[in-house]
């Protein structure tokens, strides 16, 4: 590897060529380099530990955990990680408790937030640093913090809530991404990007003064978000010049597919075992 981050997607809704590996509706990626091991959330919990070991990944080695947002399947896996791999220290937004709940058009109620309360999983060996800043956590490596919602047309999804009637919506002001800065300009890497993807770039951009923008890794929620939405979301890519785009988990099959159409040569899917060096 290089003087640079390697990132490894270990859960995932789909797997690649890795024999063994298992998908699930969740998101893990695996950040190592200058000395540092890091998770970028966890998955429902399914398959991490699985798929870890088949790609001789030892999640012993990770010290530290960041969680995008309090959703389950991408907290979910927090609990056995500290349970068989030891005490964590856990990067996240002070609203990562939030009740969360997705209300479907049938009336129905289903609970969507992190599994475990936050006394459990201290008590599990988690330790928890909550912060809603833009900062940097290790070498040309940072958490974007909230996200400022700017871009009219990220609207994002509307079917979720706070509570299990449907009547307070979720802003999501958790949902946060992390970059890293690269010779060939920023790398995100998204959970689900609740904040638009548009927003989240704009805001890295600002923050770390680099203008370009060589790759997105992660969800992107386009399959949650109206058609108009996403021919917005296509045009503004297509600006920013990004070189390499690996979506997958909530980015849906009809989004993916329409990125792969105006961006034959930068779309690849991100599976279970999808490898990007920075």
């Amino acid at each position: 590897m290089n003087n640079g981050y390697r990132i490894t997607i270990l859960c995932e809704n789909t797997v690649g060529p890795v024999s063994g590996t298992l998908g699930e509706h969740g998101f893990a990626a695996l950040v190592e380099g200058r000395g540092e091991s890091l998770l970028f959330d966890t998955g429902t919990g399914e398959t991490l530990l699985r798929n870890a070991l088949r790609m001789n990944k030892d999640l012993h080695r990770v010290g530290r955990v960041v969680l995008s947002h309090g959703h389950h399947d991408h907290s979910g896996g927090l609990l056995p990680l500290v349970r068989n791999c030891g005490a964590k220290e856990v990067l996240a937004h002070p609203a990562l408790f939030s009740r969360r709940y997705r209300v479907k058009d049938t009336g129905e109620s289903v609970p969507i937030g992190i599994p475990c309360d936050e006394p459990y999983l201290r008590g599990m060996g988690a330790r928890f640093d909550l912060d809603d800043r833009f900062r940097e956590i290790a070498p040309a490596l940072f958490l974007t913090g909230r996200v400022p919602r700017r871009t009219p047309f990220e609207e994002g999804d509307r079917g979720m809530f706070r509570d299990p009637e449907g009547i307070s919506p979720d802003p999501l002001e958790d949902d946060q991404s992390l970059v890293i800065r690269s010779p060939k300009g920023l790398v995100l890497l998204l959970g689900c990007c609740h904040a638009g993807v548009v927003n989240t770039i704009d805001h890295a951009r600002e923050k770390t003064g680099e203008e370009r923008v060589y790759a997105l890794i992660g969800g992107t929620h386009l399959g949650f978000c109206s058609p108009e939405q996403v021919e917005a979301t296509v045009e503004a890519l297509r600006a920013f010049g990004i070189r390499r785009i690996a979506a997958g988990h909530c980015t849906g099959f009809c989004a993916s597919a329409r990125l792969l159409r105006e961006f034959p040569a930068a779309f690849q899917p991100a599976n279970v075992g999808y490898t990007l060096e920075t």
